[in-house]
């Protein structure tokens, strides 16, 4: 890619970064499932937990560009600890676009300091893609309202500070009615976690069910106007959807460095396994796959960087949903590659397959990301 040479420095600082911290804990976080606390303090220095906060408010003032450049460096060894660089970026962005002055002095130097770790809960257990069908309500109290609720998927959320809560506050219907909340965990009575989900890949990631019982939330710490979240969370999803676009562009190319260099050394027949025309083919078409993904979402950051919001909800959608289906079929080739040793935890690649699936299903899943570029052609 055409990087500034500021760009090309962050990008060499990440990689630096990546390989003595990072590295040496990728496999015992996926084995033991463990969150890495202790990469808090180093994204924080660096300003990868805080990217999107502006300079103003103390923060890095990082554009989409550098967002993705640090998920793509991290993810080619560890997606789990690719999702902490912006992991305040779903809490950051609504505050940033709807958010009063007041919110805004309150709550971005906090997140600029490094150190606040902050959820945003969306999904339910029967509304996922249907945002529309959520149930979690808030019931206006005197100067505060009182939520009630159930949300699932919450990545971070038991280790959160701040989670930002949507749910419905009219009877309308639909997606006109939700509003989000900023909750204060540590001072949130009625507020509980269930376990960290049990997942196939991703481990060492938080992603927990949230219980709301009668959770009382100041009305200054509502979000916009009632009944306006949706809109918050959309230009939100259109900005981390190329994030982990660039996420998964950075898994596909972990997995395609280790079947490159373990087809140079893999011996059958007298002769590297690279020598063989069947594997050149295969490695060819995983570098071809993971170039054009690549491109695919540096075009989308650059429009959000110039501020080009008619186009950015259908590449955003394109980006996400392509790079995914990119990291998923080279993930699953690299398998090949390593063959029966593909297939076992002694070597990377068999983590990095079960990590790219999830990157198909959450941030709206790949058939969602179609619909919305359906829409969008139809205009």
């Amino acid at each position: 890619m055409n990087f500034t040479e500021e760009q090309v420095a962050f990008r060499d600082s990440v990689r630096r970064m990546v390989e003595r911290h990072v590295a040496p804990i990728a496999a015992e976080i996926d084995e033991n499932d463990r969150f890495p606390e202790e990469l808090i303090p180093v994204y924080g220095d660096m300003g990868l937990l805080q990217l999107w906060v502006p300079e103003e408010y103390g923060g890095p003032g990082a554009n989409l560009t550098m967002v993705c450049i640090a998920r793509e460096e991290i993810s080619r060894v560890s997606e789990s600890c690719a999702l902490m660089a912006g992991m305040n970026t779903m809490f950051a962005l609504p505050i940033m676009h709807f958010g009063t002055d007041e919110q805004k002095q309150r709550f971005l130097p906090l997140l600029a300091e490094g150190r606040t770790v902050t959820a945003i809960a969306i999904s339910e257990p029967d509304c996922g893609s249907d945002v529309g069908g959520m149930r979690t309500r808030a019931v206006r109290d005197g100067d505060s309202y009182l939520l009630n609720g159930q949300k699932q998927w919450c990545t971070f959320g038991s280790r959160a500070d701040y989670i930002l809560v949507f749910a419905k506050t009219g009877e309308r219907g639909g997606a006109d009615d939700i509003s989000p909340f900023i909750v204060d965990v540590k001072n949130s009575k009625g507020l509980s976690f269930g376990r960290n989900e049990r997942k196939m890949g991703m481990k060492g990631t938080i992603n927990v069910p949230i219980y709301l019982d009668n959770v009382r939330v100041p009305v200054e710490n509502r979000l916009g106007e009632e009944g306006k979240g949706f809109r918050s969370a959309m230009r939100a999803l259109d900005l981390n959807r190329p994030a982990i676009a660039a996420a998964s562009v950075g898994l596909a190319q972990g997995a395609l460095d280790a079947a490159l260099a373990y087809a140079k050394q893999r011996r059958q027949f007298k002769r590297a396994i690279i020598e063989f025309q069947g594997i050149q083919f295969m490695l060819a078409d995983m570098a071809m796959q993971i170039e054009a993904a690549r491109c695919l979402v540096y075009e989308t950051a650059r429009l959000a960087d110039i501020g080009d919001w008619t186009q950015l909800p259908k590449f955003a959608s394109m980006a996400k949903c392509f790079a995914s289906d990119v990291a998923m079929k080279v993930t699953t080739d690299a398998v090949q590659v390593f063959g029966g040793y593909g297939y076992v935890k002694d070597y990377p690649v068999e983590k990095m397959m079960r990590d790219a699936k999830l990157n198909q299903i959450f941030e709206g899943t790949n058939q969602i990301q179609r619909v919305v570029i359906a829409r969008e052609l139809m205009r």
